[in-house]
């Protein structure tokens, strides 16, 4: 090639993958430059030709993108670590104020939305109840 080797193209290609996933973030552009960056460094100290280069791409596309699901797969595992309802069904909650199968309770010293469960009778102010899910921000209660 003329003024700009092959190895430099596929580190190109490759840090230009790692930009385009910081711009639009989707955690698989990165494995795919660093397989690139890869690539590049082995055709830097190799000769190979181009059907090798693209067997050579595909084994580390393969290798990266496993490491990357592997990481995701470790970071969904804790994912509900320090989410609203990681440690809220199952404890003790008191009505504020309800009207209807909707209202407030207090779970600790904070307070809530809630619904009752289906088939749940309105409580009355201070009554206690049980948390039985959690949708979002509003927690489902039912009798304690």
């Amino acid at each position: 090639m003329d003024g700009v080797s092959v190895a430099v193209l596929w580190i190109a290609a490759g840090l230009v993958l790692m930009l385009l996933e910081m711009a639009t973030p989707g955690v698989f552009m990165v494995w795919l430059g660093l397989a690139s960056v890869a690539t590049g460094l082995v055709v830097q100290v190799t000769a190979l030709g181009f059907a090798q280069q693209v067997m050579v791409f595909g084994g580390f596309a393969a290798a990266t993108i496993a490491l990357g699901l592997r990481f995701r797969a470790r970071r969904n595992a804790t994912a509900t670590l320090n989410t609203p309802g990681s440690g809220l069904v199952g404890r003790e909650a008191v009505a504020l104020d309800f009207h209807g199968a909707s209202g407030r309770v207090r779970v600790g010293d904070s307070d809530w939305n809630a619904r009752l469960a289906p088939g749940v009778a309105s409580p009355q102010p201070h009554d206690t109840l049980r948390v039985v899910g959690v949708e979002g921000t509003t927690l489902l209660v039912g009798p304690n």
